[in-house]
């Protein structure tokens, strides 16, 4: 769900801009102490599994194809500050290397699938999760300590499910903040009864799609990783030495895989925007993007590089600009951290 250039009218690409800037701020605020090496580590191999996983488009319906937004799998590894950081980073290699989302939508595009995609979906995800544990409580309390002990452990069985349905739920809820967007500052005018159940059941259809590929990658951690994820509740077990190292190399597998290769057999039909915006004929109102002409551009079809050598680019640049980024912060924090001590 990629919005492109001028697709909403200037002062509302500026509006969701200033909200998706506040957000992410906000964001970068909550993260401050959950910058450990190991979480930053965990942070930038997330960030590379999302943008590997956004390459593969997969089909939804007749001419219609659908990709992972990524918000509830980020946040279901690293938490949901981290995770709006990780997802933010996708979007702006995506904008400026890649050509891929507007740069004047960047902020639209942020605010769908980084900010929305990840608060709603992982309020969901965290419902289910409760649901479960009070369920399993409830059952704990009549059947003794063989069942206190299963309780303990139901919450990280569901993980993947609740982890699934969050993320059934973010990408309609994307879609549906799409559409308020458009109502309020499309471009042109369409009927917004049509729009919304286009979008809606489009994106429905690519939800499934967003769940399972979340669920999947989430148990696949938790197998490999036990006490890495941010979802899973459970201390780091004691068979395994180093949790985070075992986490960051599964997503970096994922990662370098499905970019370098499962990338090649990505479908080709337009996404569920795009479908929409041909079908209600506003598709033509965006205008090309600024940075079309890069030799990556469009995931390397503007210079007939390899896929597969554009997406290996990605993960590296996104992982990359994470460590860096997040790196720097945690030295600022440590800097001040030691002034304000020896000030004392």
């Amino acid at each position: 769900m990629h919005v492109p250039d001028h697709m909403l009218n200037d002062p509302t690409s500026a509006a969701t801009g200033a909200v998706a800037c506040a957000a992410i701020a906000y964001a970068a605020y909550r993260s401050r102490e959950d910058l450990t090496r190991q979480r930053i580590a965990l942070t930038a191999a997330t960030g590379a599994v999302v943008f590997a996983l956004q390459m593969v488009n997969y089909p939804v319906a007749a001419g219609t194809s659908g990709h992972l937004m990524g918000g509830v799998l980020a946040a279901a590894l690293v938490g949901p500050w981290l995770g709006m950081l990780a997802v933010t980073l996708v979007l702006l290699v995506q904008a400026t290397l890649f050509a891929d989302g507007g740069l004047t939508a960047l902020g639209t595009n942020t605010l769908l699938m980084a900010v929305t995609g990840v608060a709603v979906g992982w309020a969901v995800t965290q419902a289910v999760q409760h649901l479960r544990g009070a369920g399993s409580r409830d059952g704990a309390a009549t059947s003794g300590a063989s069942a206190a002990r299963s309780a303990s452990l139901s919450t990280p069985r569901s993980a993947p499910l609740a982890a699934g349905l969050g993320a059934l739920v973010s990408v309609p809820a994307s879609a549906a903040v799409f559409v308020a967007l458009f109502a309020a500052g499309g471009a042109v005018s369409v009927p917004l009864g049509e729009l919304t159940a286009s979008m809606l059941s489009v994106h429905a259809l690519i939800g499934l799609g967003e769940a399972l590929i979340t669920a999947g990658v989430i148990a696949v951690v938790l197998a490999v990783a036990p006490g890495a994820a941010h979802i899973d509740p459970r201390p780091a077990q004691s068979w395994v030495q180093a949790p985070a190292r075992r986490a960051v190399l599964a997503l970096s597998a994922i990662a370098a895989v499905t970019a370098v290769g499962l990338s090649s057999f990505a479908a080709s039909s337009p996404d569920g925007l795009e479908a929409t915006a041909e079908q209600l004929g506003f598709l033509d109102v965006a205008s090309q993007h600024a940075l079309a002409g890069l030799p990556f551009a469009d995931y390397g079809a503007a210079s007939g590089s390899p896929v597969g050598l554009a997406g290996l680019l990605g993960i590296v640049v996104v992982a990359g600009l994470a460590a860096a980024m997040l790196g720097a912060a945690r030295s600022d924090r440590s800097g001040s951290y030691r002034t304000v001590k020896e000030r004392s």
